[in-house]
């Protein structure tokens, strides 16, 4: 018997199509991966089965109903975890708890599920506060209330790190009854090797419906498999980096922190952090969620005040002379930063003029920004409308408009396609390749092993700084990603 089955279907936003032509059926009691990069439909799909959106063609029958005319009959038999905005943040996590119960006609004893996932101890915590592993478990236990027979969790491990992404699924899969079926999207390809079945969506149409055996025995014969679907890949030379001048600058160390520390009241949130970048040199800084990773960058880019140490940007001091250190740095953060509601070409304009450039030489960056990445068709749309990896490529472009000696990108391929992931990778190492010293945060762990060196960050603290192939040498393990969990597992039995 199927939990779901969809028959050709269809859905389209504005003239686009964000589905095509889909026919699947999901049997009871499997899991099952919906693979995809952000914007190749594995939303809308999500919303479809649970009568969320209406299609514009086609059959859907989720648990056997009809997910838009049954919508109340269904509420409380399936349990559905959406990717953003599905807790209530100015509540706390018992408060969340209370409300979803009450939603779905559940019990309201959240004794075992708490125990279960290790809220326990945070139950009277705003859900605001807590940190991004905490707030996915919060989202799951809502997601479980009433022991559903399905369970569709959209994202569940975006951002997450690998440590965490593992426990995630752990949980799930302790959690669920033996009929019970969850769909389980995202957009971390390798996470198909923990499914029986995976479904992969690009572009609004499946390019791979089947046992997840057949997409290879490991993730890099996998991606091929997945890069092929999608009409294959060539690397060609960086356009960018062949366009790029920077200064001949003496420093040694052209990323320089000295015993950088950041105290929130009693929580050390970094402590004694110290790191040299040099020229040309891929600099990773790894870490589960809440290592500090990111306040590091934010202490190195003077947007927030050290506690204690020093932070140098091409030997300017970064809390001396914030002006001066900013303009030797491009910064693509990690979550979007730019002017949603200003045009792609207005957001070029804007960067590059705070940035410094100005009259033909301003007009001549902002247009081979354009062309290299290939930007011209969506020059008047508003950002906040781009698709997810125009947005990452836009971001990308602000970053190094100015051609700075130094770049600090924090999960700069967060959520886009493995075509893209790998055209974005082609410019770092080709512009580290020219003298561009590069900081970067990721957790993609293949990602890591184009790294020189790399800085694991837990607590706060270092507790490995070394090459990629040191570090899963030491680690006694044979890849980045298990080499990253037994490290952190160390550490935390410490």
């Amino acid at each position: 018997m199927n939990s779901v089955e969809i028959s050709n279907l269809y859905k389209q936003f504005e003239g686009r199509y964000a589905l095509k032509n889909i026919n699947l059926k999901f049997q009871k009691g499997l899991i099952v991966a919906l693979l995809g990069a952000d914007g190749s439909g594995k939303t809308t799909l999500l919303r479809l089965i649970s009568g969320l959106l209406c299609p514009d063609e086609g059959k859907i029958l989720t648990l056997n109903l009809n997910p838009v005319n049954d919508k109340q009959s269904l509420v409380s038999r399936y349990g559905y975890m959406p990717q953003k905005f599905g807790l209530y943040e100015d509540l706390t996590v018992i408060e969340n708890l209370n409300l979803y119960s009450k939603l779905k006609n559940a019990k309201d004893d959240f004794d075992e599920l708490l125990e279960f996932t290790t809220l326990k101890p945070f139950k009277n915590r705003l859900a605001g506060n807590l940190s991004g592993g905490m707030k996915q478990k919060l989202g799951l236990a809502c997601a479980l209330l009433g022991e559903p027979e399905l369970l569709i969790l959209d994202e569940p491990s975006v951002g997450v790190d690998p440590l965490s992404r593992l426990e995630l699924l752990e949980l799930v899969k302790k959690s669920i009854k033996t009929n019970t079926t969850v769909i389980w999207s995202s957009s971390y390809l390798d996470e198909a090797f923990n499914f029986n079945l995976s479904i992969i969506l690009d572009k609004g149409s499946v390019i791979f419906n089947g046992d997840t055996k057949k997409l290879g025995r490991d993730y890099e014969e996998f991606e091929k498999k997945v890069i092929d679907l999608m009409g294959g890949y060539k690397e060609k030379p960086s356009l960018i980096a062949q366009n790029y001048h920077i200064l001949n600058y003496e420093e040694d160390c052209r990323v320089l922190a000295q015993n950088l520390s950041k105290k929130y009241g009693d929580f050390w949130a970094v402590k004694n952090n110290s790191f040299c970048i040099k020229k040309g040199e891929i600099f990773g800084l790894l870490g589960p969620n809440g290592a500090g990773k990111s306040t590091t960058f934010k202490m190195m880019c003077a947007l927030i005040k050290p506690t204690g140490g020093k932070g140098y940007i091409m030997g300017e001091d970064v809390e001396k002379n914030p002006t001066k250190a900013r303009s030797l740095l491009g910064y693509m953060a990690q979550k979007f930063s730019l002017y949603q509601r200003l045009s792609l070409y207005d957001n070029l304009d804007f960067f590059s003029g705070v940035y410094g450039l100005w009259g033909k030489n301003k007009k001549k960056k902002i247009d081979k920004i354009i062309e290299v990445f290939d930007l011209k068709e969506y020059l008047d749309m508003s950002a906040g409308e781009l698709p997810l990896g125009f947005k990452q490529r836009l971001s990308l472009g602000c970053a190094i408009i100015h051609e700075p000696p130094v770049l600090f990108l924090d999960e700069p391929t967060s959520g886009v396609d493995a075509i893209q992931r790998k055209e974005f990778w082609c410019h770092i190492r080709a512009l580290a390749k020219i003298g561009v010293s590069v900081l970067i945060t990721t957790h993609f762990m293949d990602e890591a092993r184009f790294c020189d060196n790399i800085s694991l960050f837990y607590n706060g603290e270092i507790i490995a700084l070394d090459s990629p192939d040191e570090l899963i040498r030491k680690s006694g393990r044979k890849t980045m990603q298990d080499a990253f969990i037994s490290l952190i597992k160390k550490a935390n039995e410490k």
